[in-house]
């Protein structure tokens, strides 16, 4: 397999970033995980605004444009062989001395990963087990996708198979998301999501679903919620750049429609609607 590592394509045996490296020795760094749809980065540029505000708040200098970005991802899935792939394009603050650095990082170290997308033939639901873990709060003003994630692994670590996705509540007791995964649901004509002070990444295809929600005259509502109010759910779906959005047939002793709740499906018709018509941002 080949990645980009600061411009140049190497095999991934070949790959080596310094020992010195501040996103390998204090975690600052931040990542977009992102697929393509015949060839082409899904909602890109929206992946790369989250990344620029994720390397303002860790001092990291750099800036990416979008047009680079899928040369890049075209480059690696010619010379990987692949029509369309996952990817993650990950940002390093690049070496440094020991000891924390106040003043900007001016060589970060820039990676373009890339693996085989696993394909099914059709929708898989999921199961929600609630974890034991909590969700802890953002480090700084509000959660990045940055080398810390800790929080995540823990939670993963309790669930038992791929086919279930754990969803942490924060310590007061509130609904946040999963371990890689936002968190919809709908009851009484309505959509709802936990609001941002739960601590949640802003996913981008969560934010994608809040704008279709009006393209399609759902109601939306965002807020901080209990676990009875996602029990009492007639639909439940996650959401992921990667996995796209995922139905859930059951959590505990309750049932959803899952792949065959209409308004999941309509959802699902308009993304891959629009994975065909090569969006840029949303």
């Amino acid at each position: 397999m080949y990645i980009y590592l600061n411009g140049k394509v190497v095999s991934k045996d070949e790959a080596m970033i310094s020992p010195y490296d501040h996103g390998f020795m204090y975690g600052l760094g931040a990542f977009e995980t992102f697929r393509t749809y015949d060839g082409f980065p899904f909602l890109i540029q929206d992946h790369l605004n989250r990344l620029s505000e994720a390397l303002d708040e860790l001092n990291i200098n750099l800036v990416l444009d979008a047009d680079t970005v899928i040369e890049m991802v075209r480059t690696l899935l010619a010379k990987n062989k692949m029509n369309d792939a996952y990817f993650r394009l990950n940002v390093s603050a690049g070496a440094g001395d020991i000891g924390l650095q106040t003043d900007p990082y001016e060589e970060p170290v820039v990676i373009l990963y890339t693996k085989p997308l696993v394909e099914t033939s059709s929708v898989s639901e999921k199961e929600l087990v609630l974890l034991k873990t909590r969700r802890n709060t953002p480090e700084g003003e509000k959660r990045l996708k940055s080398h810390h994630y800790l929080n995540s692994i823990l939670g993963k670590r309790e669930l038992s198979n791929m086919n279930q996705e754990g969803i942490f509540l924060t310590k007061e007791g509130y609904t946040s998301e999963g371990t890689v995964s936002n968190l919809f649901w709908f009851k009484d004509h309505k959509l709802f999501t936990p609001h941002t002070s739960t601590g949640i990444l802003e996913g981008i295809t969560r934010k994608w679903v809040m704008h279709a929600s009006e393209r399609l005259n759902i109601p939306l509502e965002t807020g901080n919620y209990t676990l009875e109010t996602l029990t009492e759910a007639d639909e439940v779906f996650l959401t992921n750049s990667i996995q796209e959005l995922v139905p859930v047939s059951h959590f505990q002793h309750t049932t959803f429609l899952g792949a065959e709740g209409e308004v999941y499906q309509k959802f699902r018709e308009l993304y891959m609607k629009h994975t065909k018509k090569q969006y840029q941002s949303i």
